[in-house]
């Protein structure tokens, strides 16, 4: 049986160390920088958008590794089978892009003489502005995308501690199911970006990792019957024995998964991968309603 957090706390104790490993539906445990015990150069922050409609995606990566800063925006062509990714490095940012504790409240604003990236929350909806000059081939990439939030909509948090580490930990959540309204401009190109096709999800993560680790993520959102539908699956790094990343999320509730198992051909990683799932930890019973069959596969 997992571990489910249900009530409001300090995610570190005075030592450090991660005080109630699991996992929960919202974001309820408190984290802050100053909180944290182990080497100032192993702080991992950041905040991951990928927006993706049925032709075309983009993401945005504003992460503060201590040692090194990132920004980087990756352009998908679902149809062409091609991407187009610029990035920035910014040696030792130290915790200088000043990160918010939280993902309810704060902006993030990354600006130099080439890049201005802003992430702005306001109520119910998330915002990203974006202008690059000379993002790829002399081209500039220019636009705003607005991700619709409702206050109501569950996610996937979980709190992770590493064996080998005490003070070690990642506290991530993901919020899927976001639709998606906006238009990017890439050169002569136009973007467009519909709630009723495109939606997002926010990969927002804190903590302190292990010098060496692997990690496998699957995600989804889109809509079923004009439900909002989605999943998060992954796995690969720290002691997940209290609790898992692993979730189905339908009509903005979010339904947990014990155990997802990965079959990944170690020959040839672009096979396609399996993920098969034998039993629900989740008992809701309108959700079972809906979907009685309790083993699914995913192809990803």
């Amino acid at each position: 049986m997992q571990n489910q957090i249900t009530k409001k706390a300090k995610l570190l104790n005075e030592k450090g160390i991660l005080k109630n490993p699991g996992w929960a539906k919202d974001l309820l445990l408190e984290y802050h920088r100053s909180d944290i015990r182990a080497s100032k150069f192993k702080i991992k922050e950041w905040d991951y958008y990928c927006i993706l409609s049925e032709n075309k995606g983009v993401a945005f990566t504003i992460a503060d590794n201590s040692y090194i800063g990132f920004i980087a925006i990756t352009i998908f062509d679902f149809d062409k089978a091609e991407e187009i990714s610029n990035s920035l490095i910014v040696p030792l940012s130290m915790g200088s892009f000043n990160m918010p504790p939280t993902s309810k409240n704060g902006d993030i604003h990354f600006k130099n003489k080439n890049i201005s990236l802003n992430y702005i929350r306001e109520k119910e909806s998330r915002i990203i502005e974006i202008d690059y000059l000379n993002f790829y081939q002399k081209e500039n990439l220019k636009g705003k995308i607005v991700l619709q939030q409702a206050d109501s909509l569950e996610s996937m948090v979980i709190a992770t501690p590493f064996l080998e580490n005490k003070r070690a930990f990642y506290y991530n959540q993901k919020i899927n199911c976001m639709p998606a309204s906006g238009e990017l401009s890439f050169g002569s190109e136009k973007i467009v970006f519909s709630p009723e096709n495109s939606f997002g999800v926010l990969d927002w993560g804190r903590g302190v990792w292990t010098y060496s680790n692997t990690w496998y993520w699957g995600s989804a959102s889109g809509k079923i019957d004009g439900k909002l539908f989605g999943f998060n699956i992954g796995y690969g790094f720290g002691d997940t024995s209290n609790a898992t990343e692993n979730m189905i999320f339908y009509d903005g509730k979010a339904h947990k998964f014990d155990q997802v198992v990965f079959h990944i051909s170690e020959d040839d990683y672009l096979k396609t991968w399996k993920c098969a799932k034998i039993e629900m930890e989740d008992k809701d019973s309108d959700f079972i309603h809906k979907f009685p069959r309790t083993r699914h596969i995913f192809n990803v």
